[in-house]
């Protein structure tokens, strides 16, 4: 029987198609409001998948906006009641239920102290986008699985869809409308080698840097949700340093290197590991000759983690069904977590 995990991962291009057919004015006037705003700070406030998609978001903001972004402690405004200067700043929450107290109260804050709020929030009336000006509809339909996936996907596209209107960029637009059959093609990649390797499998490290970052982080959770592996994220720049000493013969290493600055490094990274011992899946576009895993590409290398956790998802499923479990029922964990 097919999980709720995997339908819900196959379905991620056509709730893409659907988000794009949808609130494409709303995006061009938040993109206009932002460009006409000074922010001296911007944060990110989420939990889980959700914080990874902020990640992906805050890369391309800095990237190509030139701000700094950081990731909010909400616990600075939900328990210490810090009196957080709010006025000239960008708040962007993401979350697929908008229900989580944490999440919202600090949306709620910032809010009325003068700054400009966006929820991308799959929940449309959900008490996160009540509490934010712009409450914009993430179209990830209801999820039934508790393992989030078209959900995390919609959200990278809706942080895309922000930034590519907020820049005004027409090529960065044009590649956010051919996402649905890059994600569809996704679905379909090849990736029983990492099924050979990580069936039983103890531990693994996943490593990416700079706009694949993000995507490391959301396939470690992943393995550790779906599949009860312990697995842990680290940039490609880090793991020379304390990871190092975790790598021994048959050590699992995922690396995505995704295509850009960062690639030519972590195709090195992988190669010096194997010297090590490691058993590296290295997952890279075609063109890349030591690949272990085809990485999908999209139409320009910012979206490429989009298609590429696609692709991931798939293979997840299969694994956590592989190693005996059910990734619909992860242990001791509910769809909606509220914190305080």
């Amino acid at each position: 029987m097919t999980s709720l995990m995997l339908k819900e991962a196959l379905s991620a291009a056509e709730c893409v198609s659907l988000q794009l057919s949808n609130d494409v004015e709303r995006y061009a006037e938040l993109g206009r409001k932002l460009r006409s705003t000074n922010f001296n700070s911007a944060l990110t406030v989420a939990r889980g998948s959700s914080d990874h998609a902020a990640n992906y978001c805050a890369y391309l903001i800095m990237a190509r906006m030139g701000r700094i972004v950081a990731s909010l402690p909400m616990s600075l405004v939900t328990l210490y009641k810090s009196p957080l200067v709010t006025r000239d700043t960008l708040t962007i929450a993401i979350s697929q239920s908008g229900q989580s107290p944490d999440v919202v109260e600090p949306i709620r804050y910032f809010r009325d102290g003068g700054a400009t709020t966006v929820a991308l929030v799959n929940d449309i009336d959900s008490p996160l986008a009540q509490a934010a000006e712009w409450a914009i509809p993430l179209h990830a339909g209801k999820e039934h699985s508790v393992a989030a996936t078209k959900s995390f996907i919609t959200s990278l596209v809706a942080g895309a869809r922000l930034v590519a209107h907020w820049q005004n960029d027409p090529e960065l637009i044009e590649g956010l409308a051919a996402l649905p059959q890059a994600l569809d093609e996704a679905t379909r990649a090849d990736w029983s080698a990492a099924l050979e390797v990580l069936t039983p499998a103890r531990n693994i490290m996943v490593v990416g840097r700079g706009i694949s970052f993000p995507i490391a982080l959301e396939s470690a959770l992943k393995f550790k949700e779906t599949s009860a592996l312990q697995a842990e994220a680290f940039s490609g720049a880090e793991i020379k340093h304390g990871p190092m000493a975790l790598i021994e013969d048959g050590y699992p290493l995922l690396i995505f290197a995704t295509r850009g600055p960062t690639q030519a490094g972590l195709v090195q990274l992988a190669t010096e590991m194997r010297g090590r011992g490691a058993r590296v899946l290295l997952a890279a576009p075609a063109d890349i000759a030591e690949r272990d895993l085809t990485l999908p590409v999209a139409a320009t290398p910012d979206l490429d983690p989009i298609v590429a956790v696609q692709a991931f998802y798939v293979m997840a499923a299969h694994l956590s069904k592989a190693r005996g479990m059910d990734p619909d029922r992860p242990r001791h964990l509910n769809k909606v977590t509220k914190t305080h």
